[in-house]
């Protein structure tokens, strides 16, 4: 009786089909995830980048998703060149090819000017204060007006239009300023006018109407919102010189107000009978 084989002929076709299965099937889940890889990814799919420059941002957008591809802005910046809002760059770039669904990323042109904190200048010599000024973008009229001041060639006052500037007020890029610089002691004297009640802006522009300044200014609480004149040096109603100097007491209490200082006491007339 002859040795048997280990495998029968059938084992080793058994095998041999199943090897065959299982080949097929991983060729097909192989196939499967490329596939699904490929739908997923949209892989292959490549469009042409319209250009999108000089238009708004919701007149570009659907251009962008009519190609399958998406829109973002990142970054904005300022040009009088174009117009405001419009778009000024785009990545990728126009003519290009991406693939579908890529975004596309967008700086546009800023909607207004960028604007700038008017920084204190007052007291600041009329050369440095053009310097600040034009280091912040703004232009500086050629032209001052001068108003009397004890001290000379400070700045008194920053105007746009007649108006005055107060510090930490926003102004756009390119605005032109005119600077009030004083030119020393006028020989005119002039009334003090009353300030009790008002804030230190309110006080600075009413002495400057009267071309007086402020001197010192002495406050009861160290934050500086919201305080009021209470007490003024030389009272209301003296008089003094041209660019002369008015300290002033300032509070937030403004119950503190003197208003008896408002006004020099008027002496009353002896009355004959």
């Amino acid at each position: 009786m002859g040795k048997r084989h280990f495998f029968s002929k059938f084992d080793f076709l058994f095998i041999g089909f199943n090897i065959v299965v299982a080949m097929f099937v991983l060729g097909g889940m192989i196939w499967g995830l490329v596939a699904y890889l490929r739908s997923y990814t949209e892989h292959g799919i490549e469009v042409e980048v319209p250009s999108v420059r000089g238009m708004i941002v919701e007149d570009a957008l659907p251009i962008l998703e009519e190609q399958g591809l998406r829109l973002e802005v990142i970054d904005s910046t300022y040009s009088e060149k174009v117009p405001f809002g419009s778009i000024v760059e785009q990545d990728p770039q126009p003519q290009s090819h991406a693939k579908h669904g890529r975004t596309v990323y967008v700086t546009v042109n800023a909607s207004g000017k960028r604007k700038v904190l008017m920084p204190d200048l007052l007291n600041m010599s009329s050369r440095q204060a053009v310097m600040t000024l034009q280091g912040l973008g703004l232009i500086v009229d050629t032209v001052y007006d001068y108003e009397p001041s004890i001290d000379s060639d400070l700045v008194l006052d920053v105007k746009v239009d007649g108006v005055s500037i107060q510090e930490n007020e926003k102004i756009p890029v390119g605005t032109t300023v005119r600077l009030v610089v004083g030119f020393g002691l006028g020989t005119e004297e002039v009334e003090v006018p009353s300030l009790i009640g008002l804030t230190l802006q309110e006080a600075r522009s009413r002495l400057l109407d009267c071309h007086l300044t402020v001197g010192a200014v002495i406050r009861d609480e160290q934050e500086q919102a919201g305080q009021y004149v209470y007490s003024q040096t030389p009272r209301a109603g003296a008089l003094i010189l041209e660019g002369d100097r008015v300290t002033l007491r300032l509070s937030t209490d403004r119950s503190k107000a003197d208003f008896s200082m408002e006004e020099d006491p008027v002496e009353e007339e002896d009355e004959w009978f």
